[in-house]
């Protein structure tokens, strides 16, 4: 079985790149782990199977950051929607989901 390409789809990469925008507009959201990850993402950068762990983690972790008020809002955005999208958004959450489903598969073959 072929390895799964670790490289993150444009999707991940634009939602990572949105962030570190909304970051830079706003000087909010984000650490400096996550400011590094968006730049990974957003320049397309292949993940180990330890990042998209650490993706996945953050998402589970995360997740109750979209309930905030102003979390989506382009005008005003939460330091969790920055956030969010600097480790890729939803587009990021599903992609890592994926892969990591994919590899733990091949690790139990």
């Amino acid at each position: 079985m072929a390895k799964p390409d670790l490289t993150p789809p444009q999707a991940v990469a634009e939602a990572a790149r949105k962030g570190l925008d909304l970051h830079r507009e706003f000087n909010r959201g984000g650490t400096p782990v996550g400011w590094a990850r968006a730049r990974d993402l957003k320049n397309r950068r292949a993940l180990s199977k330890e990042t998209l762990e650490r993706m996945r983690s953050y998402f589970a972790r995360h997740e109750v950051d979209k309930q905030a008020e102003d979390f989506g809002n382009e005008d005003n955005p939460s330091a969790g929607y920055i956030a969010w999208l600097l480790w890729g958004g939803d587009a990021g959450r599903d992609w890592a989901e994926q892969q990591l489903r994919t590899l733990e598969g091949e690790d139990d073959g």
